[in-house]
């Protein structure tokens, strides 16, 4: 080996010595930016995930939903326009969709009630997400009560309750027929709730968008690009309330490691000025203090992320994921595919070990410029 590489592989040696001296002294550092890692480690993993999450959905979304709005509000649009979009140029595909939310007061949440088509479903039959079925305590073949917008009661029977492979998506989920969707709403016939437009080329979204507003003033198209925006800009939101949330934590975090740091106890001295009696130059003395501080972070960095990767990956972020996913009364049950990149692992990178690593320099150069005979006799 070169001495060089001798010379450095010495120094780590005795700076991990170091390090084990002062046990109890630098567990208690680990383990407080072990923590801070994974608090931090788990918001940027679970809030990516949720943006793949959304754009893997999204994928199948149509590109473009188009609502009719009256005095500002959602409201059922005239099945006509379907057929005078659908002949605009550009445009592939119009479906009209029956959906709306239906309040549950058993446990006080809103189902999600959407119609298929009338031959997929016997008329007195529905599909239930798995959240509807946890909820309600009901399995295929039980029957359930709704109460339609007219207060008469009707009666279903669960024909099947959906994968938990879509739970994600469907966890508030009632399907049942378009006849029994009207009923249930009260929805006159010839309108529906919105209507979903293909478009053969995405670049004429946006022109195809234009045409719409004007044949028709009080219509909203949405397109799917602004739906995914929107998505990113919620799940980016609730992670920085988590952080500002948890901004006391790391600021004490940042007052014990600079305390740490640069808080040299007479034994550290001493040791310095053995070192340099025995020859150790000034930039060994740098050297030895930047390693200590190099083993604590990537330690804490690696242990902190690992620990980030579990909890969001296979716990499903249990800690806090209902901050981040909502604040609705029922939510799915689900497990996130791993999606860590290399852009997350710089960003934590630079949030955790750079600012600790900045903040011993300083006082490993103050330890470094110590003089022997001073700090022997400290």
């Amino acid at each position: 080996m070169r001495p060089p590489l001798q010379r450095l592989r010495n120094i780590l040696d005795f700076a991990l010595a170091s390090l084990s001296r002062r046990k109890g002294r630098n567990l208690s550092l680990l383990g407080v930016y072990t923590l801070v890692v994974f608090i931090l480690a788990s918001l940027i993993f679970f809030v990516q995930a949720l943006k793949g999450e959304a754009r893997a959905l999204l994928a199948q979304a149509p590109d473009m939903v188009v609502q009719r709005m009256v005095a500002g509000r959602h409201d059922p649009i005239d099945l006509g326009r379907a057929q005078a979009i659908e002949e605009m140029r550009g445009v592939s595909g119009v479906r009209p969709r029956l959906w709306g939310y239906y309040y549950d007061p058993i446990y006080g949440g809103n189902l999600t009630v959407m119609a298929v088509e009338d031959a997929e479903l016997p008329n007195d039959a529905l599909w239930v997400g798995q959240g509807v079925a946890r909820n309600l305590r009901v399995k295929q073949g039980d029957m359930i009560t709704l109460r339609a917008y007219d207060g008469l009661p009707m009666l279903f029977t669960v024909q099947k309750v959906l994968s938990d492979a879509s739970e994600l998506i469907s966890a508030d989920l009632v399907l049942m027929s378009q006849s029994n969707v009207r009923a249930l709403f009260a929805m006159r016939e010839g309108t529906a709730t919105d209507l979903a437009v293909d478009v053969g080329n995405a670049r004429e979204l946006p022109t195809i968008a234009a045409k719409i507003v004007e044949r028709f003033p009080d219509a909203r198209p949405i397109l799917k690009s602004e739906i995914l925006r929107t998505y990113e800009a919620v799940f980016d939101w609730r992670g920085g309330l988590m952080v500002v949330v948890l901004a006391s934590a790391i600021l004490s975090f940042v007052i014990f490691a600079w305390d740490k740091a640069t808080g040299l106890s007479a034994e550290e001295r001493r040791e310095i000025g053995i070192l340099k009696s025995i020859g150790w130059e000034s930039g060994d003395i740098l050297l030895l203090k930047t390693w200590e501080g190099a083993v604590v972070s990537l330690t804490a960095f690696l242990a902190g992320t690992l620990l980030a990767y579990v909890h969001v990956f296979f716990f499903s972020a249990s800690l806090f994921d209902h901050a981040l996913r909502g604040w609705s009364i029922l939510f799915p049950r689900y497990r996130l595919a791993p999606s860590v990149d290399a852009y997350q692992l710089v960003i934590l990178f630079v949030l955790t070990v750079l600012p600790y690593t900045v903040a011993t320099l300083v006082p490993s150069w103050r330890a470094a410029m110590v003089d022997p005979d001073t700090a022997m006799r400290s």
